[in-house]
């Protein structure tokens, strides 16, 4: 959105050069007392107010739009229907039809993540894509 705008934006730890730099570094270092991004936390200390520096982590993009979660769950019952989308050889078919035939949960974690029912299924769409994209073949 922000590209769209003539805009250019920066998430502050997702700059390639850092995320390079602490690839390397020992776990210890990166998360001193088990704190997540320790590392980067207090290297920014001197440039980053203290409420983004310590703030939760959360996923990118989220949005609870009700518009932009019945574009998604259109999109994805198209790809559950049409059985030569490749994203039917990573799922299990039923689970992602009682996933669209039930009201989205918005406080169950998913793999750790803020993530909830528009989020994973934007993420199905995006892998069905990628598949489609690149010719992605799966051999069972």
């Amino acid at each position: 959105m922000s590209m769209a705008s003539g805009l250019e934006v920066r998430v502050p730890y997702a700059d390639h050069r850092i995320v390079e730099y602490v690839f390397n570094a020992p776990w210890s270092y990166k998360c001193p007392d088990n704190v997540v991004k320790g590392l980067l936390r207090d290297a920014a200390r001197p440039w980053l107010p203290e409420d983004v520096r310590t703030r939760r982590k959360s996923p990118y993009p989220k949005t609870h739009n009700p518009a932009y979660e019945r574009i998604l769950r259109r999109r994805l019952d198209l790809v559950m229907k049409d059985p030569e989308e490749p994203l039917h050889l990573l799922v299990n078919s039923a689970a992602v039809e009682q996933m669209l035939s039930e009201k989205s949960d918005y406080g169950k974690p998913w793999f750790g993540q803020l993530m909830a029912g528009p989020q994973m299924m934007a993420y199905l769409l995006q892998i069905n894509y990628w598949m489609k994209k690149y010719e992605i073949e799966i051999e069972l």
